[in-house]
């Protein structure tokens, strides 16, 4: 018979430790504070009662992704939508109609994202909002770090060619 492999201790401390990244990968997600906040000390609960279940085979950081991204998920379900399509603009230095502008742009980068399929939604999410590391989504996908440089650039390149085509750019 072959040996019981042992799952690796997960103490409160090295779960404490990755509040803050699970944060900033959680408001990537929600693109709203209150909603990230929850979403983040769900995911610390549900973490800390089943890291029992934690098999080691990824980052911890990883793990407490996942989870957050299933989460947020079901929220979205329970709420009966896909993604927030909305990104607040700040009135900048330009005045009311540079904020209608940046605004109306924001919209425009969000309307094009939306369009795009999975992986390439979530991993131009991932760096352009929540400004990860290209290391850090291939770890969250499993993949490389190439893999996550080449999915968002194919991203950023199809929203590109979108805002051209809709004559933003």
């Amino acid at each position: 018979m072959g040996r019981k492999r042992r799952l690796p201790d997960i103490s409160e401390k090295a779960l404490c430790a990755e509040y803050e990244a699970v944060y900033r990968y959680a408001l990537t997600l929600c693109r709203d504070e209150a909603d990230a906040q929850d979403v983040t000390q769900e995911t610390f609960l549900k973490a800390m009662k089943a890291r029992g279940s934690f098999a080691g085979e990824s980052s911890l950081y990883t793990w407490l992704c996942a989870i957050a991204k299933n989460l947020w998920l079901n929220r979205c379900k329970k709420r009966g939508r896909e993604a927030p399509l909305t990104w607040d603009a700040a009135p900048e230095a330009g005045g009311v109609e540079q904020a209608v502008e940046d605004r109306d742009m924001s919209m425009a980068v969000h309307r094009a994202l939306h369009k795009l399929d999975e992986p390439y939604k979530e991993v131009f999410s991932l760096r352009a909002f929540g400004e990860l590391a290209f290391a850090e989504i291939g770890e969250l996908f499993g993949k490389t770090e190439g893999w996550a440089r080449v999915t968002y650039h194919r991203a950023k390149k199809t929203i590109l060619e979108t805002l051209r085509k809709d004559g933003m750019i």
